[in-house]
């Protein structure tokens, strides 16, 4: 009952000012994996390479700029040198990058830039809603009092971050070598049909925006746990000196998610046929999601 009241009470001062609040946050993203390397001609210094690879991949800062109405969720570049990949997983993950995600809450309006095979695309939607639960609980993130939410996301078929590696049938192993042949790594894994989201948000910043596709509820959300991935808070600046431009993605060939979705799913399909007909002796990558 406390918590109820202090966010109610939260909630009344800060929504009455909400038309003048603008920020930057910056967001940690991590997603967890249990990764097994092997192959015939993977020595250490290979499998040192491959892990921190897979661990620049999985790792990322972000940032959202946002106002009362409008967010812009972005990477924030980084300019190593790229490393050389392999395999189909490897590739996929390669050809396959994120640009920035604009979020008109009024307009219930969703873009999102992406590159896919060297190809640009424009994704433009409505905003994905989340049933949102309110939960009475609370705790800190840096100087703001957070509460928790949850809600379950419907998985589509591309969420491949969520994969998880398919029960054993008796004492049969699952290995990527079948009958002389290379059995494709997606093969071995299965994609729940959902996902609980876990979400921490604080009033005392009364916006509803949140980090990549997430938004919806009654303050910024500093903290998310979906599947496998977190994306937390790690600073935040609000009505900042220097004006905060928010600009929607205008480039690329324009397509629904919809159609995105079914553009790699298909790709996908040509990846595993391409990898599933080659013999043993290749080097392996093997991405255990337990």
């Amino acid at each position: 009952m406390k918590i109820i009241f202090i966010l109610l009470f939260c909630l009344s001062i800060s929504f009455g000012n909400a038309q003048t609040f603008t920020g930057q946050a910056t967001y940690q993203s991590k997603t967890v994996f249990d990764m097994k390397l092997g192959g015939d001609q993977i020595n250490d210094q290979m499998r040192a390479q491959i892990a921190e690879m897979m661990k620049k991949q999985f790792e990322k800062t972000y940032t959202l700029d946002f106002n009362s109405e409008e967010s812009l969720y972005q990477e924030e570049q980084n300019l190593a040198a790229p490393t050389g990949r392999s395999g189909m997983m490897s590739g996929m993950m390669g050809n396959f990058q994120s640009g920035s995600q604009y979020k008109h809450i009024k307009d219930s309006l969703y873009l999102e830039s992406k590159e896919f095979f060297g190809k640009s695309f424009l994704i433009q939607d409505s905003l994905p809603v989340l049933k949102w639960e309110l939960v009475n609980e609370s705790k800190q993130i840096g100087q703001y009092v957070v509460f928790k939410a949850v809600a379950v996301k419907e998985l589509d078929k591309t969420a491949f971050t969520e994969l998880r590696k398919k029960e054993k049938e008796g004492d049969e192993e699952n290995t990527l070598l079948e009958n002389d042949s290379i059995v494709s790594p997606l093969d071995q894994f299965e994609m729940p049909k959902s996902i609980e989201i876990v979400a921490w948000y604080t009033p005392q910043v009364p916006v509803s925006h949140g980090p990549s596709e997430f938004w919806g509820l009654p303050g910024l959300i500093m903290e998310v746990q979906s599947g496998k991935t977190t994306i937390l808070c790690s600073k935040l600046i609000l009505n900042p000196k220097e004006k905060v431009d928010i600009e929607a993605p205008s480039k690329g060939k324009q397509v629904t998610q919809k159609e995105f979705q079914d553009m790699v799913l298909e790709k996908t399909q040509e990846m595993q046929d391409m990898y599933g007909g080659g013999k043993r002796g290749g080097n392996s990558i093997e991405i255990r999601m337990n």
